[in-house]
């Protein structure tokens, strides 16, 4: 039975004193008894302090990135030894900004997400098409290249190991906006392409996130339909009381 997941990616966002005060008030907002798992992605400066913060709630802690080596000349970089050494187990790895602002390629991506299954991570895998994919109507091919060049490389034993985050570029901050006909339409793509690459079970068993501007007033339509699990969110994780409206959206 696959996770209903509701992920908070802050980018960057919130130094030590308002990620503290953000955490806080999640604390004490967050239901009790909800059955979605949240997980929070602060920056790496304040991810250390928001494990210790949160180590008596149900609220999970991942990383934005990692880098693909262990160890090493890399200015600037951090190993997943690192992170899991602060005890950070989950990492959002190929999201669309690191792949169009950083160039990260999907054979880049593959690397990382290698690195991050040897420790043991949960690997929150981000794909999508851009404005110009839809238009020319190629989406659905983009979609399963960068799935097929990005992920399709690990054991079946690692799924288990995986969510995926369907981003499409094109409606995030521009205006644009998909359906959630259209949303349904492609993690139903999405999730037929996982059983042809890997069978039924990995398919039906895998969580399907949605990433593409979730808000409190189109996510309970967005999470009814059967093949979204849940949602990767942007700006709305930045807004407590958006936020909660989100995870309570199921």
């Amino acid at each position: 039975m696959r996770n209903k997941i509701v992920a908070g990616n802050w980018k960057m966002n919130k130094n030590s004193e308002q990620t503290e005060d953000l955490l806080n008030e999640l604390i004490e907002k967050m239901p009790i008894d909800t059955e979605v798992k949240v997980i929070v992605a602060p920056t790496f400066v304040n991810l250390s302090s928001a494990v210790d913060h949160l180590q008596f709630t149900s609220i999970e802690v991942a990383a934005q990135n990692v880098h693909q080596s262990e160890s090493g000349a890399f200015t600037g970089e951090i190993s997943a030894d690192m992170l899991k050494s602060v005890g950070v187990g989950i990492v959002i790895l190929g999201h669309s900004e690191r792949r169009a602002i950083f160039h990260e390629t999907d054979a880049l991506i593959a690397s990382k997400v290698n690195t991050a299954l040897e420790h043991d991570m949960t690997v929150i895998f981000c794909f999508g098409e851009e404005l110009k994919d839809r238009q020319s109507k190629n989406h659905f091919n983009i979609v399963e290249n960068q799935l097929r060049d990005g992920l399709f490389q690990i054991a079946a034993k690692d799924w288990n190991h995986i969510v995926l985050a369907y981003e499409p570029v094109w409606a995030i901050g521009t205006g644009e906006t998909a359906s959630p006909e259209q949303v349904q339409e492609m993690h139903e793509f999405i999730r037929e392409t996982v059983r042809k690459a890997y069978g039924s079970d990995i398919a039906e068993d895998v969580s399907i996130l949605y990433g593409g501007s979730v808000k409190p007033d189109n996510a309970k339509e967005i999470f009814s339909k059967p093949d979204v699990d849940g949602g990767l969110i942007g700006g709305a994780a930045l807004k407590v009381d958006d936020f909660i409206a989100i995870v309570t959206a199921f």
